[in-house]
């Protein structure tokens, strides 16, 4: 390590002096009267893309344009320098004899990062790059850090999460990546106003985390002396609203699990559920198929896109297939065959399934599914009739009550929603509330926990209802081409750095 140390050593100076020497630059600035945090407005008109795509309706005319200098070329008298704005880059014109030579003399100081303000006019080099010929330079922000050298950029994964500042000034892609999180959001947003649905906003703390199988946080609420937790699903009280009468609503917020972080996972994440009275887990599959195909088709646009090198087709029907008929593809086991616990321990065990003695039938399953069916499914497919002990808020199949209405979409391995026939039997709801109290005290900390409020709620009448959520991040970095979840999140978890 010392001989690092050592290495690093005039690299860490000389990155020291100039800093110094960007504080000395503000300091004269100040002297002199010209302190850029002074400023607090300046009017922009156009913005570089606008200017480029309008170039002639622009020729000539006067505009305002500001952002961050990326690039600066003197040459005595004139000089170039590229500023960048929300949506790109746009070269400048800089003449002494324009600005003045004042201005000019502080121009040439002016460092890469700083934030500039430029009225002038719209013209196009000899070269053909479409530019502004400046008439008035004023800085309104200097930057007193250096941004990472141009031609490498900001590389370091880590350095990029947690400074996302640097990593959206230095890398287009990123930016591009965030604009389009925000229209997939907007559209589907329109998608749903179009189907009359409502959007609501419910508790973030909560007495009773439920509506999900995840561990909560807890925190303590001073004012009531009373210990909350942050909610892990949007269900239970958005089936409020149904009993209430609203029929159509949906919630886009944060949900917080205390789970571990990976490529898929971020413990502070975005979900959007949705509950539509009078229907079903068929008209949840007909509105998701249709809303992913929207979205496909807005964002994309085609149906057809690529994730990693895959080609994804969501034009084509999803495909349909229950469980066990999928475990039964992959594997030949047909568990409707399997009777008990008993004989779906046997088969764990000649599969080499791990699993523990709390285990049911229907986790047995579920666990055989995880471990040999999710990797293949990568065009889009919707697994159905899940096992009733997995499923605790989920309306049994009347034609076969081991099992429930419920099913999970899955693109490229990934689950993308979870939906149900939504259980609406109080009588029904409060055994399996008991079940998963029993199940926590076996040990099973992600179970839920009986919420009498909720099951008041029932009592009072739920419509029969279709329910289901959707990871909006796993969404967006499909539609996206981004390969882990932070990639999709502006701030993503991240351990603290020891001081």
């Amino acid at each position: 390590m010392a001989g690092n140390q050592n290495a690093n050593a005039p690299q860490q100076e000389n990155t020291s002096q100039l800093l110094q020497i960007r504080r000395e630059k503000l300091e004269g600035l100040q002297q002199r009267g010209k302190d850029p945090y002074q400023i607090t407005k300046f009017d922009v008109t156009h913005h570089s893309l606008e200017i480029k795509d309008h170039f002639d309706e622009l020729e000539g005319k006067a505009v305002s344009v500001a952002g961050r200098m990326m690039f600066k070329r003197v040459m005595g008298k004139a000089s170039f320098c590229n500023i960048r704005d929300r949506q790109g880059d746009i070269q400048i014109y800089v003449a002494r004899d324009n600005i003045g030579e004042d201005s000019y003399a502080d121009f040439k100081k002016y460092d890469m990062g700083d934030i500039l303000g430029i009225s002038g006019t719209v013209f196009k080099t000899k070269t053909g790059e479409i530019s502004v010929h400046a008439d008035q330079v004023t800085l309104l922000s200097k930057s007193l850090q250096i941004l990472p050298e141009k031609y490498h950029g900001l590389t370091d994964t880590d350095l990029r999460y947690r400074q996302r500042y640097v990593d959206l000034i230095m890398n287009p892609e990123t930016r591009e990546t965030f604009r389009k999180r925000s229209q997939i959001i907007r559209e589907i947003r329109n998608f749903l106003d179009a189907r009359d649905f409502m959007e609501v906003e419910t508790p973030m703390l909560v007495s009773n985390a439920g509506g999900a199988a995840a561990r909560p946080f807890e925190t303590h609420y001073n004012a009531l002396d009373e210990d909350v937790k942050l909610r892990i699903s949007l269900e239970l009280y958005l089936k409020r609203l149904i009993v209430g009468g609203l029929e159509r609503v949906y919630e886009i917020g944060r949900v917080f699990r205390n789970e571990g972080v990976d490529t898929r996972h971020n413990p502070e994440f975005t979900l959007m559920e949705l509950y539509q009275a009078y229907t079903d887990y068929e008209g949840m599959m007909e509105l998701t198929e249709s809303m992913f195909r929207y979205l496909a088709e807005k964002v994309c646009g085609n149906s057809k896109f690529t994730y990693n090198g895959t080609e994804i087709d969501f034009g084509k029907p999803f495909e349909r297939i229950t469980m066990t008929d999928c475990i039964k593809k992959y594997t030949g086991i047909d568990f409707d065959t399997v009777p008990d616990v008993e004989a779906a321990r046997a088969l764990a065990k000649e599969h080499h399934v791990a699993y523990e003695e709390r285990h049911t039938r229907g986790e047995i399953i579920n666990l055989f599914f995880e471990e040999f069916c999710e990797k293949n499914l990568v065009q889009p497919t919707f697994v159905m009739d899940h096992p009733v002990e997995i499923s605790p808020l989920t309306k049994k199949k009347p034609s076969d009550p081991s099992k429930v209405e419920r099913f999970e979409l899955f693109v490229n391995t990934w689950e993308m929603c979870n939906a149900y026939s939504e259980l609406n039997d109080p009588i029904d709801q409060r055994e399996r509330f008991a079940a998963q109290d029993a199940a926590y005290e076996a040990g099973n900390e992600e179970a839920n926990h009986t919420d009498e409020d909720f099951l008041n709620a029932l009592e009072i009448g739920m419509p029969p209802t279709g329910g289901i959520g959707y990871g909006i991040d796993r969404l967006v970095m499909l539609l996206t081409d981004s390969q882990a979840i932070r990639d999709v999140l502006l701030f993503p978890t991240m351990k603290s750095i020891e001081k």
